[in-house]
Formats: C-alpha cells, structure tokens, sequence
C-alpha cells in the first residue's frame, strides 16, 4: 500500500458518504478497488440501488512530488469540464467534491459498468474495438480549449506549451532532488537536452485538455451484443493538464513507441478524426513527452513506497526506458 493511500474501513467510509449525500441513503456494501497508487478508492453500494465510487486523497502532511498538490480536486474539475463541454466522453458523474479539515479531499461519483482493458488483455480479450473507441474519445476530449498551458491550481503552467513542458520538466527534476531519486545522467544534462528539442514545441498552438494517465487500467469496457468488449469510459482524470494531444497518445501505448505503430487500432482511429503527420518533428514531440512520461514513473517510486527490493521489474525497465530516450535525444 502506498504511503499516499488512507487506510478506510466501512465505518469511516460511512462517514464519507453521510457527509457528501446527507444520511440518506445509507450503505449495504463496500470494498477496495485497486489499480492505483495515489488514493485510496472504495466501490460502494447504497440502499436506494446506486452503485458508487469514493475516492480519498492522502493524509495530512504526507509528502508529495508538486505536480500532486490538490489532485482530488483537480479530478473534480476535469468531471465537471467534460460534463459541461464534452459529454459524449464517457466519464463518471461527478456526485461530490468534498475538503474537510479532518475527512480531508474526497470524491463521490457514479460507479462506471466493466472491467479494465488491461485485465481484458491479461485474459486474452480482443479489445482493438475498445482501442479504436478510446481513440476516438480522446480525440472528443482534445477539442475541449483551456486558457493556459500545463496544469491548473498554482501548478507548473506557462504562456505557450513549450513553457509550460519545461515547467514541468523542471519540477519533476527539482522532486528527484528533494526525493533523491538517482537519474541516468545529471539534471543539467537532462535540461540541456531537452532545450535542445524545445522548439519542436512550439507547432502547439492550442492547449487542449489531456487525461494523460490513459494507461489500459483506466480504461474500462462491457461486452457488447456480439459478446465483443466496448469502451464504457475512461477513469482517473485527477492528472489531466492542457497541452499537446499527441502527449495523450504516450500512456496507452505505454513502453512502446507510438510513432512506430500507426496501424494501432488506437492510433489509427484517433488519426482518422485528428490527422496528424509522422515526420521527424512530431518524432521528436513523442520523445520529449515520454522522457517526462518516464521521468514521472521514476520520481514517484520513492512517494509510493516502490524500491528496487519491492519492485525490481518497474525499477529496471523504467532505468532502461529513460536511458534510451535520452540517449535518443542525444542524438544529431
């Protein structure tokens, strides 16, 4: 369990629900959901038949990297823009946002139908028809236009996408420090590289909204008529930002290279209804948005708890990851 999750029982989770619907409904039943690693978050079923999620943030005075600070309502934001501007997403409904000096920040929200496309593709399920629908929902969400470049709240932002990318940048490597996360190369020689491709950025004229944690396991699917898995929505909008759309196309090919595989059901169906060149500069985009993909991963381990003793596969392939983009970036 990560040090960000508050450990819940039923009781306080009743607290939760009483406090964001009232005493009624009350609670028949309950439960942990896992795939993450930042809050904690618990089905929930009420005596009036809703099936709901609550989803707690961490603890007072646990440490966080900067780009965490007031997640939960960031995620509170991102379900009310899309409920507003784009709702053929499919999104959870947000039911509450509640901030409680001793309950702390927590959501309430419809509890969406399905299962994950990862564990889908862990059971062997052809889920090319939930790739070619995600695709297509990213590109609905990408026409959602913000006023600012980066992210919300105080967080690293700036005036055009290139300035907030290297906002960002900078903090993640301001978090290694803090964190004292070992890096393949210096800080210096991972903004020295990065400034060298900066411009590349600066063909992003429009900051649209990103999910950017759209990774198979926030990606959930029913089975349809023919028996065939669906999209039924997208989960875990608390790290959205605005910016490029191609930084979107990074975590659900997660570990691959997108700009390699244009025929990805996913990449092929959002290329339909927002084209997009492969030429070397869009190359050069892609490989910007995973070394801070990759350098998120990286720095978070130690907030979460993740050693190279606990996890050595993710220590290791992140290592190698982040080595290999950054030696690509090294390149003339």
């Amino acid at each position: 369990m990560s040090p960000t999750q508050r450990r819940l029982d039923p009781d306080q989770l009743r607290r939760y629900v009483a406090a964001a619907l009232g005493p009624a409904p009350g609670v028949t039943g309950c439960g942990p959901l896992t795939g993450g690693g930042f809050a904690a978050v618990w089905w929930v079923t009420l005596d009036d038949g809703r099936a709901v999620v609550l989803k707690v943030g961490p603890p007072p005075r646990v440490p966080l990297l900067r780009y965490e600070d007031d997640m939960i309502g960031a995620e509170a934001r991102y379900l009310r823009l899309l409920a507003a501007r784009a709702p053929a997403v499919p999104v959870p409904p947000l039911l509450h946002h509640g901030s409680d000096p001793e309950l702390g920040d927590w959501l309430l929200t419809g509890l969406l139908p399905g299962r994950s496309m990862w564990e889908l593709t862990e059971a062997g399920a052809d889920t090319d028809e939930v790739r070619v629908e995600f695709g297509v929902a990213l590109a609905a969400l990408h026409g959602v236009t913000g006023d600012r470049y980066g992210y919300d709240g105080g967080r690293a932002t700036g005036p055009t996408w290139r300035a907030a990318y290297t906002a960002m940048l900078d903090d993640l490597l301001a978090d290694a420090a803090d964190w004292r996360v070992p890096l393949p190369v210096p800080a210096a020689r991972i903004r020295e590289l990065v400034d060298r491709h900066a411009p590349v950025l600066d063909a992003v004229r429009r900051p649209a909204l990103l999910h950017f944690d759209g990774w198979a396991g926030n990606v959930l699917a029913v089975d349809g008529p023919d028996g065939t898995p669906r999209l039924s929505g997208l989960v875990d909008g608390e790290r959205h930002l605005w910016g490029d759309p191609l930084m979107d196309l990074v975590s659900p090919l997660l570990f691959r290279r997108t700009e390699d595989e244009p025929d990805d059901p996913l990449v092929r169906a959002y290329r339909t209804v927002a084209p997009f060149p492969l030429d070397d500069a869009v190359r050069r985009r892609f490989g910007l948005y995973r070394l801070h993909l990759y350098l998120l991963m990286t720095v978070e381990m130690p907030s979460r708890g993740i050693t190279a003793e606990s996890d050595p596969w993710r220590v290791a392939r992140l290592a190698e990851l982040l080595d290999q983009e950054l030696s690509d970036l090294d390149k003339p």
